[in-house]
């Protein structure tokens, strides 16, 4: 097990943490309650304590399988939740993203009642708000670090600069991007900041939405309800058959050291600089104890640069437009 602070807030985690997102939303049919509650304590029991949720991961829905889980044992598990996108709960569609005060105190004592605890450990802004300055944001922010509701603060997918203005109104703890072996957008200015001013980078999606496992092949990919057949470029076309080609790669790596193309790319993700943690997300316990063995991995010289060859070929964005408007913001 590695574990790693989260900012400078004297809390540690296990680097391998665990994204709740999918239990509720995206990749088909929620897990069932029971199941997931089950799947979480058993994360708990596995040394796992850093669980990213949402506001947003089922309007709510995460949240509450987090709460009913955790309720009884909150002092074991690092909570991180988000809020700022706003949309419809009937029709389970976004219509935009709001920064203000108003929201972030109607959505905050949404999450409370939800995950059944009277703070919350990690509270990000999930988009920037394009309509309102982040120092707004933050500032509001800040006051419920102040009322002891939440513990530190966090952003997601910001650039140098918004993290920089952020900073000067409030000590930021984590930012959190996606970060993989196909994903590097933020090695040229966030992840250089972070590190110099004690931020912990939170990787998302390190497994590259399942792409990374090698799980998927031309013949069996993502389809119906799954959201990567529908806002994800990577996973469309002629773009996905181009980058299963390029997981060929990373399971040769694996293949030679008897491990597997996740483990490889969890073990690159963490060894990008010790600030780093990763929530890769999964709904099987197979899985986790899989992912969670990564932090015994040390890649070589020579893997590494192998590996790092492998961004600039990737085809598609990671986002649909719409999506792509929204990060590095």
């Amino acid at each position: 097990m590695i574990r790693r602070q989260i900012g400078r807030t004297g809390r540690d985690v296990n680097a391998i943490g665990l994204g709740c997102m999918g239990m509720s939303i995206a990749y088909g049919e929620p897990m069932n309650e029971a199941d997931a509650v089950k799947l979480l304590h058993e994360a708990l029991d596995l040394g796992v304590d850093h669980f990213d949720t949402a506001e947003l991961y089922g309007f709510g829905a995460n949240e509450h399988l987090l709460g009913q889980a955790f309720h009884d044992r909150r002092e074991k598990a690092f909570i991180a939740t988000k809020f700022g996108p706003v949309g419809d709960l009937a029709t389970r569609t976004v219509r935009g993203v709001d920064g203000s005060e108003a929201n972030m105190r109607r959505a905050v004592e949404q999450s409370l009642r939800y995950l059944q605890t009277d703070y919350i450990d990690l509270y990000y802004l999930h988009r920037k708000d394009p309509n309102l300055p982040i120092e707004e944001t933050v500032g509001a922010m800040a006051k419920l670090v102040q009322e002891g509701k939440v513990k530190a603060l966090g952003l997601s997918e910001v650039n140098a600069d918004s993290l920089r203005r952020a900073q000067a109104v409030h000590p930021i703890a984590a930012v959190q991007w996606e970060y993989s072996i196909f994903t590097r957008d933020i090695e040229a200015e966030v992840l250089p900041l972070c590190w110099e001013t004690g931020v912990t980078v939170v990787a998302y999606s390190p497994l590259g939405r399942g792409m990374l496992t090698g799980a998927f092949t031309r013949d069996h990919k993502p389809g119906g309800d799954d959201y990567r057949s529908v806002v994800s470029p990577r996973f469309q076309g002629e773009a996905y058959e181009a980058n299963l080609a390029l997981v060929q790669e990373i399971e040769k790596i694996a293949a030679a050291r008897g491990a597997n193309a996740s483990q490889v790319a969890l073990a690159w993700v963490l060894a990008a600089k010790p600030n780093v943690v990763t929530i890769p997300g999964t709904t099987r316990l197979s899985n986790l104890k899989s992912n969670l063995a990564a932090a015994d991995i040390s890649l070589s010289a020579d893997e590494t640069a192998s590996l790092d060859t492998l961004a600039a070929k990737v085809a598609g964005a990671r986002y649909d437009e719409r999506g792509m408007t929204l990060v590095n913001a």
